[in-house]
């Protein structure tokens, strides 16, 4: 049986010290994409990469740019072979801009400018130590739903990534992400603990940046998709340059919708997804989405 692809992108969660480091020795388009983004960005972010500290690269300002250019220095290695494009493509979170370049919707020099922009948008949003991110596994959507309704006492805490059917992600003010916590293992959880980012994304105290943003979409170029890209905001595939800002804008402060992206790649015709990036993150997450599809990893194939 023939290969239809789709291909995702990881998000902000799955960077290392070192990520890429085996492969930039074989394929030069590593350091190469790498050192296109540092020129834009008036920083080296391959160092940052390879030889920084785990404190460094897990900066918002930091860690954005550095997936950005992962994702897309593996989709270019993906180009370099020849094989099958994808059908559809999706990215999770930080991902999707991943999605919008390899889709050409989107130069990859305007992204890192975009996504550089994004990060510091989002940190200045809520100082370090004021919010936070926590990994939910073990409970249902319902159950978190209603554990963030309990735990909040006036200030934000939400799920924000839907991830698969037993991981949802919150988000929220450092004490009732903390409070939700709780919650989540005396209801039972097997897992309830905070995720190594600097900042709440996904939820209602990204709005205020996200309008901030809005100018820099506005001001960026985008073009019609080349293939076609599906959205975390609403699990929708979007062609329009003006829709494609409001998806992106909308994003800030909005969950991702991972179950049903992956579910509706099925529906695509799709019978193999393919992450790119430096990990294998999403492919653990999407084998408990949807049994019915091949999961692999890029960086595990070469």
């Amino acid at each position: 049986m023939k290969k239809k692809l789709a291909f995702v992108f990881p998000g902000q969660g799955s960077q290392s010290v070192g990520m890429l480091s085996n492969l930039a020795v074989k394929f030069p388009i590593v350091k190469n994409t790498f050192s296109d983004a540092s020129a834009v960005l008036g920083y080296d972010l391959w160092k940052i990469v390879s030889e920084g500290s785990e404190i460094e690269l897990n900066k918002t300002i930091h860690t954005q740019p550095a997936l950005l250019a992962s994702d897309i220095a593996m989709w270019k290695i993906w180009q370099a072979t020849g094989d099958d494009m994808p059908i559809v493509m999706a990215g999770h979170s930080l991902g999707e801009y991943a999605a919008w370049v390899a889709s050409e919707a989107i130069d990859f020099l305007d992204v890192i400018r975009l996504v550089a922009k994004r990060a510091q948008l989002m940190q200045e949003a809520v100082p370090a130590g004021q919010g936070a991110m926590a990994v939910i596994l073990g409970l249902s959507e319902e159950q978190v739903l209603s554990i963030c309704e309990k735990a909040a006492f006036g200030q934000v805490v939400e799920a924000v990534n839907f991830n698969s059917p037993v991981q949802v992600v919150i988000a929220g003010i450092a004490e009732a992400v903390d409070r939700a916590i709780a919650l989540a293992k005396e209801n039972g959880a097997k897992r309830a603990k905070l995720l190594p980012v600097s900042i709440p994304s996904h939820c209602l105290l990204m709005k205020e940046a996200a309008h901030k943003f809005s100018k820099c979409l506005a001001d960026t170029a985008i073009y019609q998709p080349k293939i076609p890209v599906i959205n975390n905001v609403d699990v929708a595939v979007n062609s329009n340059p003006d829709d494609i800002r409001d998806a992106l804008e909308r994003q800030f402060y909005n969950p991702v919708r991972w179950i049903e992206t992956i579910n509706m790649m099925a529906e695509f015709g799709v019978n193999t997804v393919i992450e790119c990036g430096s990990g294998k993150v999403l492919t653990g997450l999407n084998k408990r989405i949807n049994v019915g599809l091949e999961y692999k990893s890029l960086s595990s194939e070469l």
